[in-house]
């Protein structure tokens, strides 16, 4: 059962999720969640592997439509709005922006992986995709490692280098929530270092939701944190707090501190 206090009606309430509960061809994996994602802000989830993180993330993207077998309950809203209020779900997507663990990169152009939101969009003048491609380039922390190789294609860079191609590209959508899901799984200390830099300023434009194994990496950028434990969501707190010693539940200190995990 969580412990975190029913949300109410808020503006400053990006995310406000209750009672959430989550199946896979009806065997149980997240359920009794209730929190608030404040806005422009950065929310961390931790937890071991099968705690439910990524199965929260998938709520909130309406991801269930794309997964077999996944069954959803309880309420989700976003900015306001129940997410299955949505009659068309790539329109909701389009404000939701989304890097997995491992990069996924289209078989296109660095350019072309970035500018093809924009494209979809309706944006046709090369001068108006240019600024676009260069400005989430930047913000990824990768324009000036590929400025000069724009036409090579993005399956051809690194591991790291895709990773960031992924994140301008979830950028290029000009969302209002990043889900973050594992994104430095494929990235080496120092890139991951850069991209938390980039977090760190983006948050005054978006809310970022950063569900990381990585308990030191939510500690350095998140406000708040949640953690879940076995599809529970043991708690929300404060993040300092939690790593401080003044978690509400016992199980999450020991967690933060890697008793277990």
């Amino acid at each position: 059962m969580s412990t975190a206090a029913p949300p109410s009606a808020d503006s400053d309430c990006a995310i406000d999720v209750v009672d959430l509960a989550i199946r896979y061809h009806g065997q149980l994996a997240l359920s009794g969640v209730t929190l608030k994602v404040p806005a422009h802000d950065i929310f961390g989830v931790i937890g071991p592997a099968n705690s439910g993180k990524t199965s929260f993330l998938r709520a909130v993207n309406r991801m269930d439509l794309m997964t077999a077998g996944m069954e959803v309950s309880g309420s989700v809203r976003v900015e306001g709005r129940d997410v299955r209020s949505w009659r068309n779900p790539y329109a909701l997507r389009r404000r939701i922006g989304v890097v997995f663990p491992l990069p996924v990169g289209l078989p296109m152009t660095i350019y072309e992986n970035v500018a093809l939101s924009s494209r979809l969009r309706g944006t046709r003048n090369k001068a108006d995709l240019d600024v676009i491609v260069e400005r989430c380039l930047r913000r990824a922390a990768l324009w000036d490692e590929v400025k000069d190789r724009l036409d090579s294609l993005g399956s051809l860079l690194s591991g790291g280098q895709q990773q960031r191609l992924t994140i301008a590209r979830a950028l290029s959508q000009d969302p209002s929530i990043l889900l973050l899901d594992e994104f430095s799984i494929a990235v080496d200390p120092v890139t991951t270092m850069r991209i938390e830099e980039v977090l760190s300023e983006l948050k005054s434009e978006m809310t970022i939701v950063l569900v990381t194994n990585l308990v030191q990496q939510a500690r350095r950028l998140a406000s708040q944190t949640a953690f879940f434990l076995t599809g529970e969501l043991v708690e929300v707190t404060e993040t300092e707090a939690m790593f401080e010693g003044a978690a509400q539940d016992p199980r999450t200190t020991a967690y933060v501190e890697g008793k277990f995990g």
